[in-house]
């Protein structure tokens, strides 16, 4: 995914799960003016408040434009869970432990959460990139990990680019679509 110009997020709500006190997935972003858009939060050590709005750059999961940098390893196992939380197999609290587990060790001691964290992980090494197109980080400008405004990880918004091999196969059955009606009025 191509990098965007910074956009305007302004933390709506929490969804209500709260686990040892923090508030966990979802977090609801009015981004640019846009209705409620839920998110996942994957910096512990950072701290934003309902209402608080801030600037962000948009980037690919994978991009190595993020917050923490080009822990690729550690974006792909996130997004591996956030995936699990979005489709329900992973629960929003233990998810969400997780994954600010990943980039902020020593967070929690659940046993449970810390399996989920090496799974994930696990899983990750052997996870090809394209599984995670679909993802983007939310990073504060201007942040760095403990300082400024947390960074989230959500889908991408808006309208999708046909990835090139549908594009080949949609061009392919067209092309043979016009050929057969080339055929039917040639003979005609």
């Amino acid at each position: 995914m191509a990098d965007s110009a910074p956009v305007t997020m302004t933390l709506l709500s929490t969804g209500g799960n709260n686990s040892g006190g923090f508030y966990t997935y979802p977090y609801y972003f009015s981004i640019n003016g846009s209705q409620a858009t839920p998110l996942m939060c994957d910096s512990f050590a950072n701290h934003v408040s309902v209402g608080e709005s801030w600037s962000a750059n948009v980037s690919g999961l994978l991009s190595g434009k993020g917050l923490f940098g080009k822990q690729n390893l550690d974006y792909k196992a996130a997004g591996i869970i956030f995936i699990g939380v979005m489709n329900g197999s992973i629960s929003a609290n233990t998810g969400n432990w997780a994954v600010w587990n990943i980039f902020d060790p020593g967070v929690t001691t659940d046993p449970a959460t810390l399996a989920l964290e090496m799974s994930a992980l696990a899983e990750a090494k052997h996870t090809k990139a394209g599984y995670f197109r679909g993802l983007v980080l939310y990073t504060p400008v201007g942040a760095s990990p403990g300082h400024g405004p947390q960074e989230y990880i959500g889908e991408r918004t808006g309208m999708t680019t046909p990835e090139p091999e549908s594009l080949l196969l949609l061009s392919t059955g067209l092309i043979g679509i016009a050929g057969l009606v080339r055929r039917k009025f040639s003979r005609a």
